[in-house]
């Protein structure tokens, strides 16, 4: 398959992971992501400002990836449907050759693999299903914590965006 069709949305499992659609009842969650000081200082965003701000994003997000501009999966431990982060392909290029990934996590579940494990299922979702040719992620120099996992799964810097962000490519 080549180009951006997400329905039936793809469910992505891996030996510890569920990768599956956003749902309304992960509006704590989402709003717990989006008001996190440590998740937040490495985004560009506002940060959310109430549960409502949050429930209005599962929604933009699910009509997003219901017109294919976009794919966002919430990140669940296999035994639990609690989410505990998010992972998403998105600025796909008019050609659907490239994309740029997107992820965040409670800090309660950084450092334990949990984010290289669900990178490495959603590029392989790229790469094989969607048929992009290129993933970039861009990081701030500061999170060494994402550079260190994009490297590990083989992304190569390939420039320097401004003096605090770099842009990270894989390619298939």
């Amino acid at each position: 398959m080549t180009g951006q069709n997400f329905t039936p949305f793809p469910i992505l499992k891996t030996e510890r992971l569920t990768l599956r659609q956003l749902s309304s009842s992960d509006d704590n969650e989402i709003f717990a992501l989006r008001t996190n000081d440590s998740v937040n200082k490495y985004l560009d965003r506002q940060p959310s400002t109430s549960i409502d701000d949050a429930r209005n994003f599962i929604v933009a997000i699910n009509e997003n990836v219901q017109s294919n501009k976009s794919i966002y999966w919430a990140i669940t431990l296999t035994d639990t449907n609690n989410m505990i982060g998010t992972i998403c392909l998105f600025n796909f290029s008019e050609n659907h050759s490239k994309a740029e990934i997107g992820y965040e996590l409670l800090p309660d579940f950084q450092g334990k693999g949990v984010m290289q494990e669900a990178i490495s299922s959603v590029v392989n979702f790229g790469f094989q299903q969607v048929g992009l040719k290129a993933i970039e992620a861009y990081t701030r120099f500061d999170n060494q914590r994402s550079t260190k996992v994009l490297e590990r799964l083989n992304f190569k810097s390939t420039s320097t965006v401004d003096e605090n962000i770099t842009l990270f490519t894989l390619s298939s």
